[in-house]
């Protein structure tokens, strides 16, 4: 079996999703990313896995379910952190590990497991996102090498993390929508209508009061469970002859 690692920020207003403002505030953007964060949380609980990791930047708070391992965040730069995180997880449990971040709060148990269990006959796993990045990656062994140096955030993320899993055997998972702007947000809503992060954006309305008070995301504010679903998958040699 698979240990899940979600890489995240402390949902602070000001420190997280700076470009959604404008049009939201910043407290109304912390609302929207505390949402989201609990998504992919409540997500993560219901897969089977080993263990399941938080790599945060910043303090737990409410949002925090029982049954996560909080480790802090190491490094610099995010491909620091993202290859710290796969090693200090592996350490506290030997064994193949799938991270994910906060930016998809439209993900599912299907396919977290989906991830989990390709892990089994494949070197690793990669779920690419809409902007050129990727927002699931996966590895049997941590391998700070695969990671460190890769620019991140950026349009060509994806092709070249895809150029250092060269050579290796990679499962490749359905392509999602980070949340990262506005039209985002409405978008992964619009798909994923039952999440805390759309019912949170449905009550949010760019310019509302900035003391966090009309935030529904800012708590649990709805019993959403996260809904299996079926996906489309496959196998690529990457780089292979």
């Amino acid at each position: 079996m698979t240990q899940i690692i979600v890489i995240a920020k402390e949902p602070v207003p000001g420190r997280v999703k700076s470009r959604l403002t404008p049009p939201f505030t910043p407290a109304q953007a912390a609302g929207l990313a505390e949402a989201a964060l609990a998504d992919t949380l409540e997500c993560v609980a219901a897969t089977p896995a080993t263990q399941r990791v938080l790599a945060l930047e910043g303090l737990p708070g409410p949002w925090l379910p029982p049954g996560f391992v909080v480790i802090p965040q190491r490094g610099g730069g995010l491909d620091e952190r993202l290859a710290a995180a796969f090693a200090d997880a592996h350490r506290l449990c030997p064994g193949p590990s799938v991270l994910i971040g906060m930016d998809t709060p439209q993900v599912t148990p299907a396919l977290l497991g989906a991830a989990a269990d390709a892990l089994s006959g494949h070197d690793a796993v990669y779920g690419p996102a809409a902007d050129g990045g990727y927002w699931l990656l996966g590895l049997r062994v941590p391998d700070s090498a695969l990671l460190l140096g890769v620019p991140m955030s950026r349009p060509e993320t994806g092709r070249v993390q895809l150029e250092r899993l060269s050579g290796l055997r990679v499962f490749h998972l359905p392509e999602l929508t980070d949340v990262d702007t506005a039209a985002d947000a409405h978008r992964v809503a619009g798909r994923a209508p039952g999440t805390r992060f759309a019912a949170a954006l449905r009550a949010t309305t760019p310019g509302a009061r900035d003391d966090g008070r009309d935030l529904p995301g800012s708590a649990a504010t709805t019993g959403r469970t996260c809904a299996e679903g079926t996906t489309t998958t496959g196998e690529t040699v990457v780089g292979a002859p």
